[in-house]
């Protein structure tokens, strides 16, 4: 497939106040000016050290040389964003973090695509406040089945990272090369030592943004196998990406959302892992753009 080449991007960074926290964020938009009515907000996962623009290297200049405002925020707990997050109801609070930037960048609707963590965040807010999004593509999202089965070796390396020892440049390569992608060959050093020193903030060792829930309350709040009903009246049309090697979230959740959402696509990358976005970003930028294209 042709490698998509985008036209020259402004990237800009910032920090605005989202509600009662601080949501550091990049924007990239076409040099030549917007010309797609509804931005992109690109939501990144929940491993050690993860930001949005390091999630969505190979993806940012693609979106907006397609045309599209898109705006790639630190989710809280993670980069340069406020490190305060609602651990009763993270996804929640997630969901609120978004729809506090949405305001405050005086954004009406958005095409959200979440990542894991980023994903769950994205669904949930489809979920409470659909009005505010136009389509969401959800790639491996969390809290699909997560408390119908013992967790994958991969989401517990991740749970595991700032627990024992503490976290270290092993722990993280592991995770990485191990179970974030199926190519360890295509993760480059300078990534690995970006998300170690991201990950070792003072404030985020303190407070590490995801955890194990502390209740079984928290817990089914986190599973949206558990509020079936409320995915069946959820009508934002959904594009559900997967890598069928995926080591962290089950593939076999994206069959489960295909059926339990009446809107909803799914799309299997094949010897691809956790990481869709990153490991195929040509294919996965254009199904991405082809998709909303199709609903314009």
């Amino acid at each position: 497939m042709d490698t998509l080449v985008p036209g020259e991007v402004v990237r800009t960074e910032l920090t605005v106040r989202a509600g009662a926290r601080d949501a550091f964020l990049t924007e990239a938009v076409p040099a030549t000016g917007v010309t797609r009515d509804v931005p992109m907000v690109l939501l990144h996962g929940g491993g050690p050290g993860a930001t949005g623009a390091s999630n969505y290297v190979r993806n940012i200049e693609a979106f907006a040389g397609a045309g599209y405002r898109v705006l790639v925020p630190d989710l809280p707990g993670y980069g340069q964003s406020a490190k305060q997050l609602d651990q009763s109801d993270p996804f929640g609070d997630l969901a609120l973090f978004v729809r506090c930037l949405l305001d405050a960048l005086d954004v009406e609707r958005a095409h959200l695509v979440g990542n894991s963590y980023g994903g769950a965040a994205a669904l949930r807010l489809a979920l409470d406040r659909p009005d505010r999004v136009a389509r969401q593509v959800l790639m491996g999202p969390g809290g699909v089945g997560t408390t119908r089965a013992l967790p994958t070796k991969g989401l517990t390396a991740l749970l595991n990272y700032y627990t024992g020892d503490g976290p270290s440049r092993d722990k993280l390569r592991a995770i990485l090369h191990d179970h974030l992608v199926h190519d360890a060959s295509d993760v480059p050093p300078e990534l690995l030592e970006l998300r170690y020193q991201a990950s070792i903030q003072p404030e985020v060792v303190a407070n590490p943004p995801l955890r194990r829930p502390s209740s079984l309350r928290t817990l089914l709040k986190t599973d949206f196998t558990r509020s079936r009903s409320r995915l069946a009246r959820c009508t934002v049309p959904t594009l559900v990406v997967w890598g069928t090697e995926d080591q962290v979230n089950r593939p076999s959740g994206g069959p489960w959302l295909a059926h339990a959402l009446p809107d909803c696509d799914l799309h299997l990358f094949a010897r691809t892992g956790h990481w869709a976005q990153y490991e195929r970003a040509d294919r996965f930028n254009t199904l991405v753009l082809d998709w909303l294209a199709g609903g314009a």
